[in-house]
């Protein structure tokens, strides 16, 4: 799927938490929303809270008549607000995702289930709060170490104490500094399992037809490329060499030598022009020697200061191939509708998936729907059992994200 928001190494080495800074600013972003999901609650949560309040003080007469309507009250206000609140949590959510990888949760047509977003909204107004008020009791006793040396000066207290204290809040730094970002990857990682929507199982046998025409496609697109490349250009090669051996036997100033001339420079023009057209087909390169070639030379081909940073390796055919046409029409739409200058292009096996990024450094505003051909991409990496994700806002970048299950 996305980057793994945990990273577990082998032996007996920690856990270490991907991209630590990332991953504290979604923890801190965490409380943010964990602090107002409290404040919204506390309008249904209150009468509630009251009732249960006059039920284990006063549990008779007229108290109980109160207590009941209170709870009525408080049980009907969480009924309505409640699926809206955490259908709302659950779309702002998507956004807040990018924080951790800029990566947001794909949208498939259909919203969030009701479950998952309410699922959503007590992991972050139970769970996460005692992981945060865990990290806020370590930041407490580091913040408040330097008070403890301050009252030893002024008060003449234990110096053992002091000396503990102090150790104790300085060692805990990196400690605190570690548990952030590592709650708060894992903390998303939890969020996109309950928010990611999956397919439904109607859409099963659609998937596979899918599959079978892209299947179809390649099939039918290798066999163009095999008649282009036997047939057709090879009658052309000689159709050229005919032209250049008929142009010899005519005088240099006759109107035929020049008419045979123009006529030999256009075959050789359509030659070059047929060669390119079978390599954007079937790039030969892709085929002989694999994905980081095939990219490197398309990069070199291109007029933007690309750079390449593809994991050597290679994968199955279609994977390859659904990766070099994603690779290939991020680029063309970057040269040809932004003034984008610099196009990074990265590409790894990462748990089971082949993960291609493609990001520029244009204006953004890119929209998959006014024929850019990320449509048809997206078709083609579901085809794969992969997905396409994409991110454009307004000012840049603009970031076109691939994953396609592979055998790393």
């Amino acid at each position: 799927m996305t980057d793994a928001a945990l990273r577990w190494t082998t032996g007996w080495q920690f856990p270490a938490p991907a991209r630590p800074w990332r991953g504290s600013a979604y923890a801190a972003t965490t409380a943010v929303t964990s602090s107002v999901l409290w404040l919204l609650l506390a309008v249904p949560l209150t009468p509630v809270i009251s009732a249960v309040v006059v039920l284990s003080t006063r549990p008779t007469g007229a108290y109980l008549i109160v207590s009941a309507g209170l709870l009525l009250i408080g049980l009907g206000l969480l009924a309505s607000l409640g699926p809206r609140l955490a259908l709302t949590v659950a779309r702002a959510e998507q956004w807040r995702l990018r924080l951790l990888d800029g990566a947001p949760l794909p949208h498939r047509g259909h919203s969030t289930h009701l479950w998952r977003a309410v699922a959503h909204l007590v992991l972050v107004g139970f769970l996460a709060p005692i992981w945060l008020g865990a990290l806020a009791v370590l930041a407490l006793i580091v913040v408040t170490t330097p008070l403890s040396v301050e009252h030893w000066i002024s008060d003449v207290g234990s110096l053992t104490g002091v000396l503990v204290r102090t150790t104790g809040g300085l060692l805990l730094i990196p400690v605190l500094l570690y548990l952030t970002p590592l709650f708060g990857s894992g903390h998303a990682a939890l969020t996109r399992k309950l928010l990611e929507p999956e397919p439904s199982e109607d859409l099963v046998e659609v998937a596979r037809s899918r599959a079978r025409l892209a299947h179809a496609f390649d099939a039918e697109r290798q066999r163009i490329e095999r008649d282009l490349h036997d047939i057709a250009q090879q009658r052309l090669v000689a159709l050229t060499m005919q032209i250049g051996l008929a142009r010899l036997d005519l005088p240099e100033s006759s109107p035929a030598a020049a008419a045979m001339s123009a006529a030999h420079e256009q075959a050789r023009t359509l030659m070059t022009e047929l060669r390119d057209l079978i390599r954007g087909i079937s790039p030969r390169t892709l085929r002989e020697l694999g994905l980081l070639a095939a990219v490197e030379e398309l990069a070199a081909a291109s007029s933007l200061d690309v750079h390449v940073h593809v994991t050597p390796g290679r994968y199955c055919a279609e994977v390859e191939t659904a990766a070099f046409a994603a690779i290939s029409e991020a680029l063309a739409n970057a040269t040809k509708h932004t003034d984008s200058t610099q196009i990074s292009i990265t590409a790894r096996p990462e748990a089971g998936q082949l993960l291609i990024e493609v990001r520029d450094s244009g204006q953004g505003g890119a929209d998959p729907t006014r024929g850019s051909g990320i449509t048809g991409l997206a078709d083609r990496a579901a085809a794969a059992g992969g997905r396409l994700l994409m991110s454009s806002p307004a000012g840049g970048p603009t970031v076109v994200r691939v994953e396609l299950p592979c055998a790393s």
